[in-house]
């Protein structure tokens, strides 16, 4: 099911090619003095508009599989860092050590909680028709998490009574896990960059004031309106054509 955001964005394209197909069927006498509202800049404006709204389409599912990806691959940690920190209070180590660790692991796990979304994924998330419902209690990014994991490595690797058994909890496989996750977190950013540009070149082309497709769109209905009267069965054809700015 497509999101709100995403139907009012090809609305307004779609609505603006029902409106050139109208202007062509008004032949020469559809003649604004303003250059924008020609039928042939109109035209084009419809075409751009359409290219770029299937552009940022495009390039949405890669970045949704990166995140995706990212999120299955942080999704174990939390469990890891609970059986680290069994591990080390399990040892001979000190209390106020036990501490020190305990703290960086509840950092890194997040209190049980997933990080908080950034608001380029809850625009992806809205794209697909998917509402986004969190609590604002983790300070953490994935970045911030992976950081602190390897100072966790790091700390673990001057502790000489952490020797576990269990592979999964050894410094070489948290080293593997770490740079996987590292991994995982790069592909987001890298999808997310031309995914965002392209969100950001689709609002500037459909909102800009005065020149975006919204703003130009109410104009030729305004110039139809003037030119054929409020009551024609001219403006009537075009007067129920919704151009609104949609937010995301």
């Amino acid at each position: 099911m497509a999101s709100t955001s995403e139907t009012g964005h090809e609305k307004n394209v779609y609505n603006l090619e029902v409106l050139n197909s109208s202007i062509a069927g008004y032949g020469t006498t559809y003649n604004p003095t303003k250059g924008t509202l020609r039928a042939a800049d109109l035209i084009a404006l419809a075409v751009s508009a359409r290219t770029q709204f299937l552009t940022e389409k495009g390039l949405l599912p890669a970045y949704t599989i990166a995140v995706a990806a990212r999120e299955l691959a942080f999704e174990p940690l939390p469990k890891i860092m609970t059986r680290v920190l069994a591990s080390i209070k399990s040892s001979t180590t000190t209390d106020r050590l036990d501490q020190n660790i305990n703290s960086l692991i509840k950092v890194i796990k997040g209190s049980n909680r997933k990080p908080k979304k950034t608001d380029e994924e809850k625009a992806a998330l809205a794209a697909q028709g998917k509402t986004v419902k969190e609590i604002s209690t983790s300070r953490q990014s994935y970045e911030l998490r992976v950081e602190n994991l390897d100072l966790l490595i790091k700390y673990l690797g001057g502790i000489q009574q952490y020797m576990p058994n269990e592979p999964e909890l050894k410094l070489a496989t948290l080293t593997v896990l770490s740079a996987d996750l590292k991994t995982k977190n790069a592909a987001v950013l890298a999808a997310l960059t031309p995914y965002n540009n392209a969100r950001i070149a689709r609002n500037a082309l459909l909102y800009k004031p005065v020149t975006g497709l919204v703003d130009t769109a109410l104009d030729a209905k305004q110039y139809i309106k003037s030119l054929f009267g409020a009551t024609s069965p001219q403006y009537k054809q075009i007067s129920k054509l919704e151009f609104k700015t949609v937010k995301s």
